[in-house]
């Protein structure tokens, strides 16, 4: 039979994991000889293994990480308060004001209420609850600190929540002035350029090629208009999806790590997202493997779960993760691989991964603020060089009609 287990040394150390064993003496017999006692563990069911698929419609519509964040911080209130779990959920459910979320807390409570275990009733909403989420929970509900689990998903997706707040906020003003510069650019060449069209047919010039492409690229607008619209919002649901299958997610990942502009964050901030969660997975008492296995299916960037799955192969053969990050300098600074060698050697992985995760979030939040300075001098380029060739294309034939009476 297939359980997950928690067990503890004569230190206090957790240690949790999955493994395949004849009956529950033989477990134990096992963990004794590596100097752990078996604490408590449960037999996995077939059923329970499969994979749950995530439905179309919540690639569109899922849950916010600010609503999750407020679940998992109000529940861990909860349950430190001494309100059994089910209580804790059905009061939850009732409080939240998004439909789609309050339904589905409801249909946890009912699971529960039907004998399933917490981590269960999770992963058949993996669009709301990812493997990380569930994993941890599942190892707190065994170990028998759910409380304590709370608390520390309850300080990871704050920490993600900042860091995707600061990422968003420094990306906020160059798409609104660029979406601003796209509406009027539609504006003036589907309504205020068919009006000078008549004074320009009137002229007995040639016109510059730049006009004739101004005019050109205005009467597409104006007689293709609802094929425009009907396409654009195909090719963005067609992106949608496509991110989401491998080739979509290894063609960005190529792009984000080889783009030199924002290669430096997209790295900085895998890397934080990586020490934070990894560091709080080992502090739960997850075992390495298992964490690299959570791990590479959290982190979404294809060439970080390259790199998991490369590295759980090597350390199941003796080979530290040290190492393995050693070899893909590309996407591991050298900092990161000698933080985490220095975790290996004091026996302290957890505590040195979370300074780490705290140093490259200061670097993420300063990168952020400085991207606003650096961003707003190019975009007063692009908009000038916009405004000036269209200035110009329609300019230029009065002046040659000018010319030509003179």
């Amino acid at each position: 039979m297939k359980v997950f287990y928690t067990a503890k040394d004569y230190f206090g150390q957790t240690k949790s994991g999955e493994v395949e064993v004849k009956n529950e003496r033989e477990l134990a017999s096992g963990l004794r000889l590596q100097g752990f006692i078996l604490t408590s563990f449960k037999e996995f069911n077939s059923s329970e293994k499969k994979k749950v698929k995530i439905n179309f419609s919540d690639r569109f519509f899922g849950i916010s990480l600010t609503d999750k964040l407020m679940f998992t911080r109000n529940l861990s209130v909860m349950i430190s308060s001494g309100l059994p779990l089910s209580q804790s959920l059905k009061n939850l459910s009732l409080q939240t004001d998004k439909k789609r979320f309050s339904q589905t807390l409801n249909n946890i409570f009912n699971e529960i209420q039907a004998g399933k275990t917490f981590a269960d009733s999770l992963s058949k909403y993996p669009a709301v609850f990812d493997e990380l989420f569930v994993n941890m929970i599942r190892v707190g509900e065994t170990s028998g600190n759910l409380e304590e689990i709370l608390e520390i998903l309850s300080l990871q997706l704050e920490k993600e929540h900042e860091l995707t707040s600061k990422v968003k906020g420094a990306l906020v003003y160059p798409a609104v002035i660029i979406v601003a510069m796209i509406g009027i650019g539609i504006v003036m060449l589907t309504f205020i350029l068919p009006k000078l069209m008549g004074v320009f047919s009137d002229m007995s010039v040639e016109l510059p090629a730049s006009t004739k492409f101004v005019i050109g690229l205005s009467k597409v607008l104006t007689n293709h208009s609802i094929s425009i619209i009907v396409g654009t919002v195909f090719l963005g649901i067609f992106l949608k999806v496509f991110l989401t299958t491998s080739s979509g997610k290894k063609t960005l990942a190529f792009f984000l790590i080889n783009i030199p502009v924002i290669k430096n964050m997209v790295i900085k901030i895998n890397c934080a997202r990586f020490a934070r969660i990894y560091s709080s997975l080992l502090k739960s008492g997850v075992p390495v493997v298992e964490s690299l296995k959570i791990l590479s299916n959290t982190i979404t960037n294809y060439y970080y779960q390259d790199a998991f799955l490369d590295a759980i192969t090597n350390i199941k053969k003796g080979i530290n993760l040290s190492k393995v990050t050693q070899k893909k300098p590309k996407i591991f600074p050298i900092l990161f691989t000698q933080m985490i060698q220095l975790g290996e050697e004091t026996g302290k992985t957890d505590s040195v991964l979370l300074k780490l995760a705290q140093f490259y979030e200061a670097e993420i939040s300063q990168i952020s603020k400085n991207i606003s300075s650096i961003v707003e001098p190019v975009l007063m380029i692009v908009i000038g060089s916009a405004v000036g060739f269209f200035a110009v294309s329609m300019l230029q034939p009065m002046y040659s009609l000018m010319d030509n009476i003179k």
